[in-house]
């Protein structure tokens, strides 16, 4: 607990003035020259009560200034900052159990900062320091800076901090360093990544046999291409996949050219006529996600596809989301274990654990941020989307994914 306390020299009065006479007649007697021993207390011996013990040195306090403080004194040097050991001269000073500190000092230890301004976190109106704080990277923030148009990492929530600055992208989107380690910018980078995954379902003994395409896409051209479709139920407030089923004309991001500065530059663009020949037609991922995020995504797709092919019709939102919602949860739980493992995963469940990020291996961040994912799946507040994941979770957890499947097939629903 801090508290606040004034504090000045004490100027000699009174019993001080006799106990300087008297210190200086003992020390100039001829009884007791100058180099005569101090006197000498047994144990248990009551010293006089006007004797000062400094509570900085120990030794005792002659005459001169003297600082009291509660029920203890210092010689003024001796009284110092518990954090920066400098003398404390000012009148006020802050007091933390026996410690003393000077005011600035102790702010500087005590007071939070706002990791984004870096600016004291300011005192509101009821004179409590009010802060938000991210619930998964504990970034500490001053509340303004959820209004006042301070960049915000669009994968992984993550506020732009003074003094950095962030990747932007071309259809408006903002990229965080972390997140940009790891980006996949276009659909040609993506292909491993994409077959990779459908191996991960065929090692779930969900093989898809049919040639889907998959395209990665901005966001004007995903945001046309929902429109385009009848059917499907989008995660407000940005989709940033989609399973479609209508044959469109859609852009694709081809190629990036090269990095400008904190911009992805040069991008190239092609009109792509997909054609409709099966139940699924193509999927859609928005480009510039980092590595785990995309994976995420075509998971989710993917399941929505397998579903589609298998005859799975007229799902309620909560159980087809709900089911996809899982599939991206299980394939990040397996990328995140494989890169904390020091051997190479030999499981089929893993396989997509090969084609990691552009260095060739998953960094503790990129972990990091698969578990960010995970958390964002898992705590999902939407009914469809959140609630789905949890009901599903707790079906697959106590029946299997096999026998939830066809429980799915046969009623529409989860198991209970």
């Amino acid at each position: 607990m801090q508290r606040d306390h004034q504090v000045g020299y004490r100027w000699p009065t009174g019993t001080d003035d006799d106990y300087t006479k008297a210190l200086q007649d003992r020390m100039h007697s001829s009884l007791h020259p100058p180099y005569a021993p101090l006197p000498f207390y047994p144990r248990g011996y009551s010293m006089p009560s006007h004797i000062r013990i400094c509570g900085g040195c120990s030794q005792e306090i002659f005459y001169g200034n003297c600082l009291g403080v509660e029920h203890s004194y210092f010689h003024p040097d001796c009284f110092r900052c518990h954090s920066c050991h400098h003398p404390i001269t000012e009148r006020e000073f802050s007091l933390s159990g026996k410690h003393p500190y000077h005011k600035y000092c102790f702010k500087e230890l005590s007071h939070p900062k706002c990791e984004v301004c870096h600016h004291y976190i300011p005192i509101n109106a009821s004179g409590l320091i009010e802060y938000r704080c991210h619930p998964f990277w504990n970034q500490k923030y001053c509340p303004s800076h959820e209004y006042d148009n301070t960049a915000r990492c669009c994968s992984c929530e993550r506020l732009e901090s003074r003094g950095e600055r962030y990747f932007r992208l071309e259809d408006g989107r903002i990229l965080c360093f972390e997140c940009m380690e790891s980006a996949i910018t276009d659909t040609g980078e993506c292909q491993p990544l994409y077959h990779a995954i459908r191996d991960y379902y065929e090692g779930m003994n969900m093989r898809i046999d049919q040639q889907i395409p998959m395209l990665l896409v901005g966001r004007e051209a995903l945001n046309e291409a929902i429109v385009g479709e009848k059917n499907g139920f989008h995660h407000l407030p940005e989709t940033r996949g989609l399973c479609l089923s209508e044959e469109q004309t859609v852009t694709s991001v081809h190629r990036w050219s090269r990095i400008g500065g904190h911009r992805l530059m040069g991008m190239r663009t092609q009109p792509q006529k997909l054609i409709r020949k099966c139940e699924v037609t193509a999927i859609l991922v928005l480009y510039g996600l980092p590595r785990l995020l995309t994976g995420a995504i075509l998971a989710h797709e993917l399941m929505h596809g397998w579903l589609r092919l298998k005859g799975y019709r007229n799902l309620d939102p909560a159980v087809e989301e709900g089911i996809c919602q899982l599939l991206s949860y299980l394939w990040l739980d397996a990328e995140v274990m494989s890169g904390s493992r020091t051997m190479p995963s030999t499981s089929s469940a893993s396989s997509s654990s090969s084609y990691s990020s552009k260095k060739g291996v998953k960094s503790k961040v990129e972990n990091k941020l698969g578990e960010f994912f995970m958390n964002q799946i898992a705590n999902d507040s939407s009914p469809a989307y959140g609630g789905g994941f949890r009901s599903a979770n707790a079906a697959v957890n106590r029946y299997g994914l096999r026998c939830t499947l066809e429980h799915i097939r046969l009623t529409g629903q989860f198991p209970l």
